[in-house]
């Protein structure tokens, strides 16, 4: 089969097309036919062996995947041959491929309405959506929610995941098309986090109390203007971030505010039994519907990791094996 193989750390073009065997379904696993891969910044930071994750060289990247399932192993007995999944397995596990053999427990089914390509758009994202805002800041249905930078992949999530439950979404994004996605999607509230007085218009949306919860993905930007604006008893969740970031505690201090990090690294068999359990039943009841922004073949990979990295995109990049 054809798969992306890493063999040294560093820049997109490490990444090269190769030919490996086929993999072999063991016990308790299955083997699927990846008809879309999804990519994630992650990948881009495994890449270049700085991550806490460095994996044994040579590997494929790739948590997210969708497709077929094509063989069971031995004791899977739930899971036959045909079925349509998603996949959320772990960190460079070698979805960038065209067959991936994994843990039966790590595969979850996928309504025909949802493309493969929707598909490879879940598992990363909308688990860390779902972590961000259920796990790590037990958000509540009728507060307000500010989803800073929600035009990509996790950000559409947060909005899905918030609206479904019941929460006041506020969408910040960067161009036009993304900010009618994002409110196409659930939020309440769209605001360009390019105006010049944007926090002022979030101020104004909020009655001038500020956000309860704010899902951050880019804090060594933002985040000292996020602890400006929170209102009282309110929660900052780190989800991204690119570099170091100076803030005033004192502003933390008069609000008793809590500022939160987060890892899929970090998450129990417990809770991702929960989190897949909620996504599996907002795909089934048509309130979940990921963005894919764009489709490139298995081969541009290293293209799939720089576009990923740049400002504005919109949903998910996945790659296509297929092509």
């Amino acid at each position: 089969m054809r798969a992306i193989r890493v063999h040294e750390f560093g820049g997109p073009e490490v990444m090269k097309i190769d030919t490996t065997p086929d993999p072999v379904a063991g016990e308790g696993q299955v083997v699927v036919r990846v008809r879309a891969a999804g990519v994630n910044p992650v990948d881009t930071y495994v890449r270049t062996g700085t991550y806490a994750v460095r994996p044994q060289l040579p590997y494929t990247p790739g948590w997210d995947a969708a497709g077929e399932i094509e063989s069971v192993g031995a004791h899977v007995t739930d899971l036959a041959p045909g079925n349509r999944v998603y996949l959320a397995t772990s960190p460079h596990s070698g979805t960038y491929a065209e067959r991936i053999a994994c843990s039966a427990g790590r595969v979850y089914p996928l309504p025909a309405r949802i493309s493969f390509s929707q598909g490879a758009a879940l598992g990363v994202p909308y688990a860390t959506a779902y972590r961000a805002l259920f796990h790590r800041a037990n958000a509540k249905p009728g507060e307000t929610v500010l989803v800073h930078g929600a035009t990509g992949g996790v950000g559409i999530a947060a909005v899905e995941l918030a609206h479904a439950r019941g929460l006041r979404v506020i969408g910040t994004g960067g161009t036009d098309k993304g900010l009618a996605a994002v409110r196409d999607h659930g939020a309440d509230v769209v605001l360009s986090h390019r105006a010049e007085k944007y926090t002022d218009d979030i101020m104004k949306a909020t009655d001038g109390r500020g956000p309860d919860l704010i899902l951050e993905m880019l804090a060594n930007v933002n985040l000292e203007r996020d602890l400006g604006m929170l209102a009282k008893f309110g929660r900052i969740v780190v989800v991204g971030n690119r570099g170091r970031v100076e803030i005033n505690p004192r502003d933390a201090m008069g609000r008793d505010a809590t500022i939160l990090g987060m890892t899929l690294l970090n998450v129990s068999e417990r809770d991702l039994t929960e989190i897949h359990a909620a996504l599996v039943s907002g795909l089934a009841t048509g309130v979940l519907n990921p963005i894919v922004g764009r489709e490139l073949p298995l081969a541009d990979a290293a293209v799939a990791h720089e576009a990923i990295m740049q400002a504005g995109a919109l949903g998910k990049i996945v790659l296509l094996p297929d092509r």
